[in-house]
């Protein structure tokens, strides 16, 4: 596993480049701000406070308190104030100095004689200290007739605290960086770690191993939730893999006993009996019922295929729902002659008009009985039950050995067949109840069956009333 996480393109390798690709950038902008861009963000800073403090002159210029409050405003915001009047008679100014001022370094006063004589509001005005060799904006503004205040600043950060920050930036950088580099790992190991047990387990499934187990007790919902998805499919792989090994066994047991009788069949006419005419013809007729029974298997298959690929389209049509049972009945009145089979249809209208593919309908009351014939009791009775309350209900009930509980969720799978129950008289290729789903589940109609054992079962299809007519 530590092979495959450490190749180019897993999945860890590439969570923990590119997190640790976002704390590099992350951390180049933090010292693009804190010192190649300090010095202009610093210059629009004290830009802002010196305006701010002028108004705030401008609102107290008549303060008894004025010199106290400048000397407090210099010490907060670094900067120097001086209030003089038309004669540059200096009336204020702060006692604290700092690199920032102009007061007893600067010697050419020719800054504060313009702005008198401009009779302006406001004015700004940039030097380079003489004494410390910073550049210096001095923001000069009219407090009254003849008082001006002179506000200046030092527009450079302060080069001991720059170092500090700088050196402080070091440090920071470097430790951010290990922890980075130790916590991207943690947290890509995380995140792939089970997305590569799936990878495995899913190969397992692809390989056809679906006894493969995906844990399902992940903190990550995305991955929680592909974790069902496969435990899901591989459930319904598990299912199609048994459905596929049936359909092998089934299809393969259907084809060789007919085929088997075929051509046996076929060699007795031809060898022994090909004088005998009576014989002959009985040959020829077993034939015959054999090729019927192997067109039965595949027209079967074909309509399952047509059904379940949805492109055997529905014919809605109306027609009389009891006139069709009665039809279908008249099929297997051979059975009730020569093997004293008992039909009853209980019905509560003489008549009921539904909406639906009359072909598609017929289909599944046929299977439905066929398969009753398949699993009828002893006393060979089927009952045809049709109701109507808040819906038509068609039952179709034999008096066989019913159906276990384990069981009844399978009988709708292709292929299934009660092997011990099935009789070779009655023919049956295993998709009739498959197809019976496919139909009903086309006209969206409700069905389902409800078994005792020892006592019979009952299928039943429900067609919604509010779409038909009674009479």
């Amino acid at each position: 596993m530590m092979k495959n996480n450490l190749k180019k393109n897993s999945l860890t390798v590439q969570i923990w480049t590119y997190l640790l690709l976002f704390s590099v950038i992350i951390l180049a902008f933090l010292w693009f701000f804190q010192v190649i861009f300090l010095k202009t963000y610093y210059k629009s800073v004290k830009k802002r406070e010196i305006k701010q403090v002028a108004r705030t002159l401008i609102k107290n210029k008549e303060n008894q308190n004025l010199p106290e409050m400048i000397d407090n405003i210099a010490y907060d915001k670094s900067i120097c104030i001086e209030i003089i009047d038309h004669t540059l008679l200096s009336l204020e100014a702060t006692s604290i100095l700092s690199s920032g001022c102009l007061i007893n370094y600067q010697k050419d006063f020719s800054y504060k004689k313009d702005f008198i004589l401009s009779n302006q509001k406001d004015k700004t005005y940039y030097f380079q200290n003489p004494r410390f060799k910073n550049d210096i904006l001095v923001y000069a503004v009219k407090l009254d007739k003849n008082i001006y205040a002179f506000i200046n600043t030092s527009l450079d950060p302060i080069d001991s605290t720059t170092s500090i920050l700088k050196n402080q930036l070091i440090y920071v950088t470097i430790l951010v960086l290990i922890l980075e580099i130790v916590i991207t790992y943690f947290i890509s190991r995380h995140i792939s770690n089970p997305i590569i047990r799936i990878n495995q387990a899913a190969k397992k499934m692809a390989s056809g191993k679906y006894d493969a187990v995906f844990s399902v007790k992940e903190d990550i919902q995305e991955i929680n939730e592909l974790i069902e998805t496969l435990n899901y499919t591989n459930k319904e792989l598990k299912k199609t893999d048994e459905l596929r090994r049936d359909l092998m066994a089934n299809v393969s047991h259907d084809l060789k006993t007919p085929l088997t009788m075929i051509k046996a069949y076929a060699e007795m006419a031809r060898d022994l009996n090909h004088k005998n005419i009576k014989k002959r013809t009985q040959n020829l007729n077993v034939i015959i019922e054999e090729v019927d029974r192997l067109t039965i298997l595949v027209n079967d298959i074909l309509t399952l295929s047509k059904m379940q690929a949805e492109t055997d389209a529905l014919i809605y049509e109306y027609f009389d729902l009891i006139e069709l049972i009665k039809n279908i009945l008249k099929r297997y009145e051979v059975l009730v002659t020569l093997e004293d089979y008992i039909f009853k249809f209980n019905y509560e209208a003489n008549k009921i008009i539904i909406y639906a593919d009359k072909k598609k309908i017929e289909q599944v009351i046929y299977n439905l009985i066929n398969n009753a014939i398949h699993y009828s009791g002893e006393d060979k009775t089927i009952e045809i039950e049709v109701h109507i309350k808040n819906e038509i209900r068609v039952e179709i009930i034999d008096h066989g050995e019913g159906i276990l509980e384990k069981d009844i969720h399978k009988i709708w799978d292709k292929y299934y067949k009660n092997e011990k129950k099935h009789k070779r008289n009655i023919v049956g290729t295993g998709l009739g109840l498959s197809i019976v789903k496919s139909i009903l589940e086309s006209h969206h109609y409700v069905y389902g069956v409800y078994s005792i054992l020892n006592n019979g079962s009952t299928f039943y299809f429900e067609i919604p009333l509010e779409k038909e007519k009674k009479h």
